[in-house]
């Protein structure tokens, strides 16, 4: 079995591969000042509440976007489940091209995602990834990672609005009932969720404009789901696309 890790900003996203079946998923917290012990007994502790054997791992991958906390995770999958994982990192295998002025520059998060979403839908396709910011990611048909758009994503900005306006609560993200609130609740959470909506639906028509092609549309991330009942435009939600990424770049790299 297979341990597949993505380090975010905000969240860390882990999960088991069993061949090519998603045996177990979690989602964490992201904890810059937690050391390689702490983070090495919360996922030895996952497999076993999981009833997964730490000796049944039989290698690891992590992509990284937090450089303090990539030797961190790599110390604690060797010192509590006996395997050097991968590094998604310049010079791996990805089976794509970059295609972009610095492909150093563009995080190991959004390669893995390309990676995934090539693999899985066969190129021509806009990857719309739900984080800590929102990343529009294009593909060709032929492979090759044009690059993209970053924005601002929902968490950080609704974080913004909390601690800049003093007299603004703060909500939850979730749709509400109508556009037009009638109350300061109702229209923090109309202006956010409607307003990302926009956001989103905007991005994807003037890159298919710029693009001149019509790429299917796939969502990913922790408000994948919700966003994309409202957004016309998306086609596909894969939750899990960077972990899916992650066991196609093991299986090319090991």
């Amino acid at each position: 079995m297979i341990l597949t890790v993505d380090i975010g900003n905000t969240t860390t996203v882990a999960g088991i591969f069993d061949k090519e079946e998603l045996r177990a998923h979690w989602r964490l917290y992201t904890v810059r000042e937690k050391t390689s012990d702490e983070y090495g007994l919360t996922l030895k502790g996952l497999l076993l509440n999981s009833s997964i054997r730490p000796d049944a791992i039989d290698g690891a991958i992590i992509s990284c976007v937090v450089p303090s906390l990539r030797e961190v995770f790599v110390s604690a999958i060797k010192g509590f489940l006996g395997v050097r994982p991968i590094v998604v990192e310049p010079g791996i295998k990805t089976g794509i091209s970059i295609s972009v002025d610095d492909p150093r520059e563009v995080g190991a998060d959004r390669i893995v995602n390309a990676v995934a979403g090539y693999h899985l839908y066969g190129g021509n396709i806009i990857i719309v990834d739900f984080g800590t910011a929102i990343t529009f990611d294009y593909i060709t048909d032929r492979g090759k990672y044009r690059g993209g758009v970053i924005a601002p994503g929902i968490g950080v900005s609704a974080d913004a609005l909390f601690k800049r306006a003093s007299r603004l609560p703060r909500v939850d993200i979730s749709r509400p009932k109508t556009v037009v609130g009638k109350n300061t609740v109702e229209c923090i959470r109309a202006g956010m969720f409607y307003g990302f909506v926009g956001l989103v639906e905007g991005i994807i028509e003037r890159m298919k404009k710029e693009l001149r092609t019509s790429p299917r549309v796939i969502a990913t991330g922790g408000y994948s789901e919700g966003m994309a009942e409202e957004i016309r435009a998306i086609e596909e939600v894969e939750e899990f696309l960077v972990l899916k990424g992650l066991r196609i770049l093991y299986e090319v790299n090991r």
